[in-house]
């Protein structure tokens, strides 16, 4: 069995830092992850944030093209809700014409931001709003050579961009199979192993294999890595995730409780806060290796899209020199660090 493994950015701010650094940063961890292998280098869209600066992963992902020559680079993920599909298309059409089977497009349902953010894209957004499954058949097929309305998302490349559809449930993992295209499970969202177990159900169940296409399911998971098992246990325990039940069903994840009131009072609907432990693999480097592989194992999974925890720069460049090097001892898997870039 053969695992890929690719690596998410979103950009942080630390305390000291300046937005601009946190982008600098994550160049120089984009250029780290093509040196030591990784398969491919993702960002995050995130709004109105000043702790997550990725505003623009389009414009952010074509810097990262042009600053690394082998390694797939993509949005973990673009929030198609607040977009047009044939922009989208367009954008990223151009970024796969100017780096030919480098460019990877993750769409997202959720707002990458609070509800005041999501006003402020209103603008962007003209005529009768279109369901997100409606949005995502538009997209796929600009992408493919041409929409049902005769236009075409120029310049058409000769390896048009590689789509994926990212969620932490089962109406995404739905979404994505109804459409035919690969998913991505976010288990830093939502680690809870029933919900884990009928998203994958569902996706392989309703899968439409379309044009060829097959099933292809990746796992999205933050890790701690920690010099013993002892303390990576102890730096996961103090970390937690906030989730806002809104009255009218949906539920957001955010990692600070100022951030989660924030939004529930923006949201101006009736809304709880639930506080949980984060979903994080957590350990040693052998101890981390194992888990990816047992997580693997256990569900079928061909690749991983891996999260440091830590926001720190300095660590989270340790952990993908940790991580690489773990996953190189752990013989019961050969990990195919690099396969596609050769």
């Amino acid at each position: 069995m053969t695992i890929r493994i690719g690596v998410l950015d979103r950009s942080p701010v630390n305390e000291g830092e300046t937005p601009v650094q946190a982008i600098a940063h994550t160049l120089k961890l984009a250029q780290k992850a093509e040196e030591l292998g990784f398969y491919r280098f993702w960002v995050s869209e995130h709004h109105g944030s000043d702790v997550l600066v990725g505003s623009s992963p389009e414009v952010l992902i074509a810097h990262l093209l042009a600053q690394t020559s082998r390694i797939r680079i993509g949005s973990g993920g673009v929030m198609l809700q607040h977009y047009s599909p044939f922009k989208v298309a367009e954008n990223f059409n151009l970024l796969a014409s100017l780096s030919p089977g480098r460019v990877d497009l993750g769409v997202g349902r959720g707002p990458g931001g609070l509800p005041l953010s999501s006003k402020a894209l209103l603008p962007a957004t003209q005529g009768e709003a279109l369901p997100i499954a409606d949005k995502l058949a538009q997209l796929d097929q600009y992408l493919n050579q041409g929409g049902s309305d005769g236009l075409k998302a120029q310049p058409l490349p000769v390896t048009p961009p590689a789509l994926y559809v990212l969620g932490a449930g089962g109406s995404s993992a739905r979404l994505a199979a109804d459409q035919g295209l690969p998913y991505v499970y976010a288990h830093f969202l939502n680690g809870d192993e029933e919900v884990l177990l009928q998203s994958l159900a569902a996706y392989r169940e309703h899968f439409k294999a379309a044009g060829g296409r097959k099933p292809e399911l990746i796992f999205a998971v933050s890790v701690l890595f920690a010099d013993t098992d002892e303390d990576a246990e102890r730096l996961a325990g103090d970390m937690i995730t906030y989730k806002v039940h809104l009255s009218s069903g949906k539920t957001l994840s955010i990692f600070s409780l100022e951030l989660a009131e924030r939004l529930g009072q923006q949201a101006n609907e009736p809304y709880t806060i639930e506080a949980k432990p984060a979903s994080i693999l957590h350990g040693s480097k052998t101890t981390l290796a194992e888990k990816l592989s047992g997580l693997c194992r256990k569900h079928g999974i061909e690749e991983v899209i891996v999260l440091p925890a830590a926001h720190d720069f300095s660590k989270r460049l340790q952990a993908y020199e940790w991580l690489a090097d773990g996953l190189q001892l752990d013989r019961p898997l050969s990990y195919s660090i690099g396969e596609a870039i050769q």
